[in-house]
């Protein structure tokens, strides 16, 4: 057909486009050179788009870009991730955990006590937990700038044991700081960062500039708890024996917490886009009736949720934690099941 082939061309060139973008920035970030990065990354721009116009009445052009394209595949793909680098004091361990029945020990709870952003002193603990005192799953959700993006974490709460924050998020060599861009090479080791809520939570509600950071109770009941608590402590005994890359599309904080919740209820991962754009992440959880609202909408839920002021007055007291849910739907102490169950979603008596 004549109007297919019309406009099968375009989007092939399209197509070729977007390859060699990034395939220019596969170059620019990932060399293993760096004197040669920007030098690399120009002279395969030039050799593409002279290919593209000498061939412009062809497809030869557009084969060029695409042999180009898969010879650096090839190449980043065999790229190693590796825990042997001058890591940052925040990241300068990973943890691990033993597992038993009665019994669970985690080793490098990461535990920062912070000056400033960037002035701090991290301290590296053995913590144990027992499984049968698991009672519940709450989510850290953090926005800056952009309402799309935001960063969740996960916490457990063993009640008088306290809780256990994992974050999911980049491990970071020194002189090395997060860029989103760079975030879809090959620059940054996947971490599971266990720490204490003092640390995590902390160092964004009362140091980092313009992160607004939210807490919710999750409706996630104690036995499912446990399952999705034991498959994050098996991808952090998994990386700290094999490092991965982290990927801002396909390996990051929100994609990892979607697969461990979907293993632990032995299903498929179901997709949403807003995993991808987390920043409605919110929405979604309100949405399917994960979230304990007490009746409220989700404009009225987040806006109770907002945890910065607090957490900002209790400073690095040991009841920070607590003092941090006071108040809050579904943090009522000692909240029995049945009590539980009428705080969940407004829908959920109409299921």
């Amino acid at each position: 057909m004549i109007w297919l082939r019309k406009i099968a061309f375009p989007c092939a060139c399209v197509i070729a486009l977007l390859l060699t973008v990034w395939t220019l920035g596969a170059l620019y970030f990932d060399l293993p050179f760096p004197a040669l990065r920007a030098p690399a990354a120009l002279l395969y721009l030039i050799l593409v788009t002279l290919a593209m116009l000498f061939f412009r009445h062809s497809h030869k052009g557009l084969v060029i870009a695409v042999a180009g394209f898969i010879i650096v595949a090839v190449w980043w793909f065999s790229l190693t991730p590796s825990n042997q680098r001058n890591w940052r004091s925040d990241d300068l361990a990973t943890a691990y955990a033993e597992i038993a029945a009665d019994q669970i020990t985690i080793h490098n709870v990461r535990n920062c006590n912070y000056r400033s952003e960037t002035d701090y002193n991290c301290t590296w603990e053995t913590r144990s937990y027992d499984p049968a005192k698991l009672r519940g799953v709450d989510i850290f959700i953090t926005w800056w700038g952009s309402p799309w993006i935001a960063h969740p974490i996960a916490s457990y709460d063993f009640g008088a044991q306290g809780h256990v924050a994992i974050s999911i998020e980049t491990r970071h060599a020194v002189g090395q700081d997060y860029s989103s861009v760079r975030g879809f090479f090959r620059q940054y080791m996947l971490s599971y960062t266990v720490s204490d809520e003092r640390d995590v939570i902390r160092l964004r509600t009362n140091y980092r500039k313009d992160e607004e950071v939210y807490l919710f109770r999750t409706t996630v009941k104690p036995q499912m708890a446990r399952h999705i608590f034991l498959k994050y402590l098996q991808r952090v005994n998994s990386l700290h024996r094999h490092p991965e890359w982290y990927n801002a599309l396909t390996n990051n904080c929100t994609t990892n917490i979607a697969v461990s919740a979907a293993e632990a209820q032995q299903r498929r991962v179901r997709f949403d886009w807003r995993v991808l754009l987390n920043g409605k992440m919110d929405e979604m959880m309100y949405e399917n009736g994960s979230l304990i609202t007490g009746g409220l909408s989700l404009a009225a839920l987040k806006e109770q949720a907002h945890i910065n002021p607090a957490a900002e007055a209790v400073g690095y007291s040991a009841n920070f934690s607590k003092l941090i849910r006071e108040g809050r739907v579904g943090f009522t102490e000692n909240l029995s099941l049945s009590d539980m169950h009428s705080q969940t979603h407004p829908m959920a008596a109409e299921k």
